[in-house]
């Protein structure tokens, strides 16, 4: 009896990642666009943070929602473009992650987080993620290729590895940041979450300064204004590196993310994109700078990742 309420545990603990994942995924899918793809850094969160164990359990909550959009959709794009678009890319996330990991440890010896890896994951994981799009987007162009007759595949392409780039910063380091700050609590209360320097920071001037910036962006005529609007949402992102080491540049960066996709209302708009490059390697290079600082990892306790 022990051993089979073990297996049905453990069964009951695959099913509820595969169905959190599965509803996770469906909504960073439906706030992501070709250059701001979330649900890269949901895949490159999930890998780096869960036990291997259960990777099988995120795989089957991806291929479930792909498989039925791929039925619903295939009388009009077509069985390649079905079969293309049932693949789950976390798998294909795997195939790099897991190797990756094995070689390079996500923590180094002294505990401390190595984000060379971490930038190196979600590089190679946006470069999968955009050879994977183009080629689901090659085989709808060859199955209606009268529908979109603008469409340029090539095009597509950068603009799907720059939004997996930056989906995957936007989310990844944010979580892990926050990890590290829930394990370096004894006791997870709103008291103690308030206490956190960085959290009253990020409350009481980073998002309101944001908020303010992407809502200028939303509003002005001028070009030239919206660009400062947009490029000045880097600023707070330097401010809370500043005090807070990387982990304010992971918190600052989803907050900065966030405002400047909120402040576009045209899909590939070239002048928000390239505010999203500037971004992304901004972020970047804070997360790799902040890393280096003692401030953070000094408080934080060594985490083992277990398989």
């Amino acid at each position: 009896m022990n051993g089979s309420a073990a297996r049905w545990n453990a069964w009951g603990q695959y099913f509820a990642v595969a169905a959190a994942y599965a509803a996770c995924y469906e909504v960073t899918r439906h706030v992501s666009f070709s250059h701001w793809t979330l649900t890269a850094g949901l895949r490159l969160a999930c890998l780096l943070f869960l036990p291997t164990r259960y990777w099988p359990a995120l795989a089957v909550g991806e291929t479930l929602p792909l498989i039925e959009s791929a039925l619903l959709c295939m009388p009009k794009l077509g069985g390649a473009w079905a079969v293309s678009a049932s693949i789950p890319m976390i798998v294909l996330f795997m195939g790099f992650v897991k190797p990756l990991l094995q070689r390079w440890p996500l923590r180094g010896d002294d505990g401390r987080v190595r984000m060379s890896v971490i930038l190196a994951a979600t590089l190679a994981c946006a470069v999968i993620s955009a050879v994977s799009t183009s080629v689901t987007l090659a085989t709808a162009l060859l199955a209606s290729p009268e529908a979109w007759p603008g469409i340029s595949v090539t095009a597509y392409f950068w603009a799907y590895l720059l939004g997996a780039y930056l989906g995957a910063l936007t989310f990844a380091p944010a979580v892990l940041a926050l990890y590290e700050r829930s394990e370096a609590l004894a006791q997870v209360t709103w008291a103690a979450v308030w206490r956190s320097g960085l959290i009253r920071d990020t409350v009481s001037w980073a998002a309101p300064t944001l908020v303010v910036l992407s809502w200028l962006a939303l509003v002005t005529t001028n070009d030239t204004v919206r660009q400062m609007a947009r490029l000045t949402m880097m600023l707070p992102v330097l401010g809370l590196a500043l005090r807070h080491g990387w982990h304010g540049s992971a918190f600052g960066g989803m907050g900065a993310s966030v405002a400047l996709a909120a402040s576009g209302t045209v899909l590939l708009d070239p002048a928000m994109i390239q505010c999203q490059v500037v971004l992304a390697l901004f972020l970047s290079s804070m997360l790799l700078v902040g890393a280096r600082a003692p401030v953070i990892a000094a408080c934080v306790p060594t985490v083992q990742r277990n398989s």
